[in-house]
């Protein structure tokens, strides 16, 4: 097998697809705006304050105030994207890609050209789906995305930094070694501002590019070097176009539940006095989700039950019906609260590949109304259009950033390719606007 590392080295942007180029810098937008959105919420505050505070250098940290080392960015920068659960994802790698390597990315975005930075995003989408196959399919622990994020974003560091090969070989090792193997279901189980490994993850990254750009030595990394089957198709396969995104800022396993309330709730022409509960078939991670009584938004972001009443009530949900002040609605927490999860042979066989779930409504006149089964909405097989990912992140960033800065970083993003990143890294190490948005930040 030729080494992984050698596609991250020679990958040109002339080598990239028309289709992947088109989908990469709608990719990046839609994480900047989850992100920016993201900015609001205490964890990302905390993250920003703690690097800030503790993480000292030069870099502007992304969406907030002040400065801080490298490493010290990328993890505020992955707390901030983290902490609104609304960007991208993978479904063999039940994670997210994305997030981990813009963060890791922000503190070098200066030192790129406009193209340079979206042949690198290319280039930890591919790297980061085979890693994160690699890992799942070879270790019995089911891990955040930061664990295989730290590998993925050490290699694309390693084209950034132009490291020797060999050295290269040590970066991505010790992003293996010392990556944040934390366990996703336990976070599930007891959701809180660990998320998915994501600031941690890019934070490791960072750190392992730059002890083996010093000398630092690591063994080679296991899921790079010695799991070919899942790096044969690199270069030819473009897993980049094989991303879903998302409609709502909650987790992917709450995706078909939701979307079964919303069908129901349209064809019926129901409003939630209608009905007396929820019944929702799926498949076993999802009903894991398991907070019918969210006390923070985090536990909202990890719950079946609320979204699912959340939608409803008031037929979508955004991030300001799952930020920490839109939690006591009484209608929404009954209907959360009276939502029975009932697993499913059928949605077990067909998870990670597709999240199946069923619906019914049980309404106040006696009658009980079943959806089909439900998937999530814009997965890679039906994906959004260009428009809806702009409509999603102007709606995400409107508050945070205001109309003009929100639509110049748009612009920006659109025309990397002819120009560099100076205006794009001068757009995002602004902090957001906190009169406007509607974030619950720590004041």
């Amino acid at each position: 097998m030729t080494n992984p590392l050698n596609f991250v080295f020679d990958l040109k942007w002339s080598d990239v697809p028309a289709n992947v180029q088109a989908q990469i810098k709608l990719a990046l937008l839609d994480t900047l705006g989850v992100g920016a959105a993201g900015a609001g919420f205490p964890s990302a505050n905390i993250a920003a304050c703690f690097a800030r505070d503790h993480m000292g250098g030069p870099t502007p940290l992304m969406f907030h105030y002040g400065q801080a080392s490298a490493a010290g960015t990328a993890f505020a920068a992955g707390m901030s994207i983290d902490a609104l659960d609304g960007h991208d994802g993978f479904n063999p790698a039940k994670g997210h890609i994305g997030a981990t390597l813009l963060a890791t990315l922000w503190p070098y975005l200066q030192h790129l050209s406009g193209k340079d930075l979206l042949c690198a995003l290319v280039v930890g989408y591919e790297f980061g789906a085979r890693a994160s196959m690699a890992q799942h399919g070879t270790v019995p622990d089911y891990h955040t995305s930061g664990s295989w994020g730290a590998v993925m974003g050490a290699a694309v560091l390693s084209r950034v930094f132009d490291l020797p090969f060999e050295t290269a070989r040590h970066a991505v090792g010790i992003a293996e070694y010392h990556g944040p193997r934390s366990q996703m279901m336990r976070g599930v189980d007891h959701p809180t501002m660990l998320k998915d490994g994501t600031g941690w993850g890019a934070m490791t990254a960072v750190s392992a590019a730059l002890l083996a750009q010093s000398g630092f030595t690591g063994a080679p990394a296991i899921t790079v070097e010695q799991a070919p089957a899942y790096w044969a198709d690199l270069g030819q396969r473009w897993f980049t176009c094989e991303q879903y995104f998302k409609p709502y800022p909650v987790c992917r396993w709450a995706q078909a539940p939701i979307e079964g309330v919303l069908a129901l709730r349209r064809q019926h022409k129901l409003t939630a006095q209608d009905v007396d509960r929820i019944e929702v078939s799926t498949f076993h991670e999802s009903i894991r989700l398991a907070t019918n009584s969210p006390t923070s938004s985090d536990e909202a972001q990890y719950s079946t039950s609320f979204p699912c009443a959340v939608a409803m009530v008031r037929g979508n949900v955004t991030p300001q019906d799952i930020s920490d002040k839109a939690l006591d609605d009484p209608e929404i927490l009954r209907l959360s609260q009276s939502l029975r999860m009932a697993e499913d042979a059928q949605a077990n066989a067909a998870f990670p590949m597709t999240r199946l779930a069923q619906v019914t409504l049980h309404l106040k006149d006696g009658r009980t109304v079943t959806s089909d089964w439900m998937q999530p909405r814009w997965d890679h097989t039906a994906p959004p259009t260009a428009p809806e990912i702009e409509a999603k992140y102007l709606r995400y960033t409107a508050g945070p950033l205001g109309q003009d800065r929100s639509k110049a970083i748009r612009d920006t993003v659109m025309g990397l390719e002819t120009t560099t990143t100076d205006t794009l890294v001068g757009l995002l190490a602004q902090p957001i606007n906190r009169r406007t948005s509607d974030s619950n930040s720590s004041k």
